[in-house]
């Protein structure tokens, strides 16, 4: 079969994971690399992600650029969405794989939506959104489901240690290092984490259910003494626990939840002890739970484990490439599309 031409956007913690497994398959072909920083413009793929000889591409901020390539796909992996860039992207034709905070798109403006629909049906593109949580958890959650005569609710609780998640930005957005007390830090926090309402949002469809409402609930821990991380300090007295849920309601049930419980630094005991993976439970009949925790393999040469994280975020992404492109135009979900496999390697 003749691989499909694939374009990763942006090279940062998750971007390059996702370059490197593009490298690695032989059903993809790297034809262009999207650099958010002007210092990566002109690198090579490969020193871009630590693969072990040059590529022949180089990476570029000219969207046009990569737009006149006709790529099949686009593994997107930005932090945030850029409406504009999808919209571009959509309408050349461009199928999209993406990280950056997008499971249905429902937290987006509805003329933003809006835009990305007429995009799709314009390029006759689809653009789908995944990730480890969101994403793969909600996937075992639905596929436990499966399992059960009745659903009364499924439950998934990211349930982590987060010292090693180098983004101060991102953390103090979740209310780390802040005063317990910082008035609208829980509106913060829903914000920041809007992307797993959307997430529940998707499982109660797939349950066969509209729902009425959403609703979020937090609860903050504070520090008990000084940790310093490296790339951010949380002081005694400020927030070093933050465990909250979208929970989403058809009348006064509450059928699906999406969180976190989430810590930093040594000096903090949260609500509920770390699991140190993500807790999927399904309650009905018969009540069913696993925990998924993501391990190094024996050849894992790396420091630390962080890079096992971006890995366990981006592959959801960069595997359904296939399967995305295979799917007809418009917003796509994991309900829509067949199960997400990785690669063998023989």
């Amino acid at each position: 079969m003749t691989p499909l031409r694939v374009v990763q956007w942006t090279t940062g913690n998750i971007g390059r994971r996702s370059l490197h497994a593009i490298l690695g398959r032989d059903d993809l072909e790297l034809v262009g690399v999207y650099a958010h920083g002007a210092e990566k413009v002109g690198l090579d793929a490969a020193d871009l992600c630590g693969w072990p000889e040059p590529t022949g591409v180089l990476a570029t901020d000219d969207l046009g650029a990569l737009l006149a390539l006709k790529p099949d796909a686009c593994c997107y992996n930005p932090l945030w969405p850029s409406i504009d860039d999808l919209v571009a992207l959509l309408e050349s034709g461009v199928n999209v794989c993406s990280s950056a905070a997008w499971i249905t798109g429902g937290k987006q403006p509805p003329e933003d939506l809006a835009r990305i629909r007429a995009a799709c049906e314009a390029g006759g593109s689809t653009i789908f959104g995944s990730g480890a949580h969101p994403g793969m958890t909600n996937l075992v959650g639905m596929a436990l489901s499966g399992s059960c005569e009745r659903v009364d609710e499924i439950r998934i609780t990211e349930s982590v240690d987060c010292s090693t998640y180098e983004s101060a930005g991102t953390q103090r957005a979740m209310g780390f290092s802040q005063s317990p007390e910082t008035p609208g830090l829980a509106e913060s926090v829903r914000v920041e984490s809007e992307v797993f309402a959307e997430s529940a949002a998707m499982m109660a469809d797939a349950l066969g259910v509209t729902l009425d409402r959403m609703t979020f609930d937090v609860e903050f821990t504070a520090a008990t003494g000084d940790s310093d991380l490296g790339f951010m300090t949380i002081p005694e007295g400020t927030v070093a626990g933050v465990m909250g849920y979208h929970r989403g309601w058809v009348g006064e049930r509450n059928v699906v939840s999406v969180g976190f419980n989430w810590t930093m630094g040594a000096h903090v005991v949260p609500p509920k002890p770390l699991a140190h993976g993500h807790v999927i439970q399904v309650f009905g009949l018969p009540n069913m739970r696993t925990v998924i925790h993501c391990l190094p393999p024996a050849d894992w040469t790396e420091e630390g484990f962080m890079g096992l994280g971006m890995i366990y975020t981006a592959m959801p992404v960069t595997n359904a490439v296939p399967a995305v492109v295979a799917a007809a135009p418009g917003i796509k979900t994991l309900a829509d599309l067949p199960p997400i496999t990785g690669r063998a390697r023989v």
